[in-house]
């Protein structure tokens, strides 16, 4: 008896299309694809978008971490800091002379949509001044913030919370019908009106209606990775979603790890076509594959994955390669060099307030009742994420650091510091009500270096973030914390904040020595690393990709990651990350005659 013309349609459909191309084996892999993408984060998610747009066109992905689907954690914006560790890397820096020899923990996403599906979801561009050096640096000018815009607009989705009162945005900066979807807090916090009110008190503090503008300067609403039913929207849940998944000429293959690239062989000059990787069980290497591309190999492993992937290729500085027994594949020093990432610290006050974060967080009761509103109705405070508030300032021109240090920043119109707030504790604690305040150096002049430890594929690299090792770096972040306890201070937060909460006593914030030794011992990374494998202008000597994004002197290999951005935007780098991604997809389009 033959089955049920429904149940054919239904064996057929989950067979070729529901979930089909989401693969966890290698058995419906091809030997050879037109582009193989190293890393389904960010990045890598946007160009597996774009290129597949041509059905012609077939793309592999391979992602070394898992599904991000079914993740509660993954998908609820509030509960981001209690996402398990295993959807990260478990990363540690080298003892950080800055930090008065501590290491520290070094989170980076190990998961379908990489960082994007862990962060903080915050939705910073930057200035419209750091594009324009970028494109100064890179002497492209498709770089600068005016020729960016349609990548923008092609990239972001505003998505106007229901129901919500919040008009503090600018719609002719933002993009309605992109990919990802950005919007402003769902839920009202009892920080609002003082910290509008804070900004109409004096001229210090000035309010920003929108820091996505180009001109961040000033404080604002805090705009977020959000849908507008509450769910956290990464590149794997918007560049990647169903409809993209189900495209016949996409592959993506997650818990595999690339070990390196392979040069093609009989050629005299490096060309790379094709990537050895492998399944990774309990510490060692399942067996080992190898895929070939027939147009390019696209790197987008991240600040700390490219730079690795790179090296164990013997693409690097030659003599650190031979000294851990690497043959050089090509000789390019820059390779994990310019290694910049943003120090930051936190604050916390206890408010005269039972309407903060913390009444739920202290409760699990309350808590589950949250989690219950959140999956049927899609509403409630968990739609949010922990950042309620941000502040973009300068450091006054007359600063003292001015005198031995020149200004990092890209323009008159970068900020130096943000202030990051919090309604509640940033640290859930047993009882009592908080504000919480992260402080950042978004403009750091100490650079790090991303190396290698080993010549196994499978051991750590070295991360040196080079935290606090600049004078201006020192000097900036004890300036925000004294911004942050002269903000707190105005008359706006009168009767609500009673005192600091977990501070020393004996802490004096006027005192550089002691503030000093206070933040070598509690700062931390703000995980928006960039520069390990930098653009630079077509012919430099410095660099590691021109600013097509190809790997100078290489054939066959492109990078489009944070890596490659040569200097640090003011921003939680998700956002220029994904807008480079966009152009960097119409740059391979473009050099493939691709539609």
């Amino acid at each position: 008896m033959l089955p049920p013309l429904w149940a054919v349609l239904m064996i057929f459909f989950l067979k070729n299309f529901a979930f089909a191309k989401i693969l966890t084996s290698t058995l419906s892999l091809s030997t050879t694809y037109d582009f193989v993408i190293v890393g389904g984060g960010t990045a890598g998610n946007v160009l597996a978008n774009r290129l597949t747009e041509d059905p012609g066109i077939r793309v592999l992905v391979i992602e070394s971490g898992g599904s991000n689907e079914d993740v509660l954690e993954l998908q609820v914006p509030f509960l981001m800091p209690e996402i398990p560790a295993k959807y990260t890397w478990n990363f540690t820096t080298t003892p950080q002379i800055g930090l008065a020899g501590r290491s520290i923990g070094y989170t980076r996403g190990h998961v379908l949509g990489g960082s994007s599906s862990i962060n903080g979801m915050v939705y910073t561009r930057g200035s419209a001044d750091d594009y324009d050096m970028i494109a100064s640096l890179t002497e492209d000018d498709g770089w600068s913030w005016d020729r960016l815009q349609s990548y923008i607009r092609k990239h972001e989705r505003w998505s106007s919370p229901v129901n919500s009162s919040l008009k503090f945005f600018d719609p002719d900066v933002h993009g309605f019908h992109g990919m990802t979807a950005v919007s402003l807090s769902k839920t009202q916090h009892s920080l609002d009106d003082r910290m509008l009110k804070a900004t109409e008190e004096g001229t210090e503090f000035s309010f920003n209606a929108d820091y996505n503008s180009g001109k961040p300067l000033g404080f604002g609403w805090a705009q977020s990775t959000i849908t507008s039913r509450g769910r956290r929207d990464s590149s794997a849940t918007s560049y990647l979603s169903p409809k993209f998944r189900r495209r016949a000429n996409l592959h993506v293959l997650l818990n595999h790890r690339v070990l390196r690239l392979l040069p093609a062989a009989h050629e005299p000059n490096p060309h790379f076509n094709a990537v050895e990787y492998g399944e990774i069980v309990n510490g060692t290497i399942r067996s080992r594959r190898v895929v070939k591309a027939s147009k390019e190999i696209i790197l987008s492993a991240g600040s700390v994955g490219t730079p690795h992937v790179l090296l164990h290729s013997g693409i690097g500085d030659r003599k650190a390669l031979s000294a851990l027994g690497i043959k050089t594949a090509h000789h390019l020093p820059s390779v994990g060099q310019n290694f910049t990432e943003q120090p930051i610290g936190g604050l916390q006050w206890l408010v005269n307030d039972n309407n903060t974060t913390d009444r739920f967080t202290q409760n699990a009761t309350l808590m589950a009742e949250l989690l219950d509103e959140w999956k049927l109705e899609g509403s409630g405070p968990l739609t949010s994420a922990t950042t309620t508030h941000i502040g973009f300032l300068r450091l006054p021109n007359d600063s003292a650091v001015f005198d031995t240090a020149s200004d990092p920043s890209a323009g008159v119109n970068t900020p130096h510091i943000e202030l990051s707030f919090s309604n509640g504790f940033i640290v859930p604690v047993p009882a009592g009500s908080g504000l919480g305040v992260l402080f950042f150096v978004v403009t750091p002049l100490s650079r790090g270096s991303i190396s290698l430890n080993t010549s196994d594929p499978l051991d750590q690299p070295l991360i040196d973030p080079a935290l606090l090792v600049d004078e201006f770096d020192r000097f900036t972040l004890r300036e925000a914390v004294r911004l942050a306890f002269r903000f707190v201070g105005t008359p706006a937060w009168k009767d609500y904040v009673l005192e600091p909460f977990g501070l020393p006593p004996d802490l004096n914030i006027s005192n550089d020595a002691q503030l000093d030794a206070y933040l070598r011992d509690n700062a931390i990374a703000g995980l928006h690393s960039v520069g390990s494998a930098s653009m630079s202008p077509k012919g430099a000597h410095w660099g590691v990709t021109d600013p097509d994004l190809k790997v100078k002197g290489v054939r066959g290999v492109r990078v489009v990651d944070a890596s490659v951005i040569p200097h640090m935007p003011s921003a939680h780098t998700q956002t220029p990350v994904y807008i480079i991604a966009e152009r960097a997809a119409d740059l391979i389009k473009e050099s493939w005659g691709i539609l």
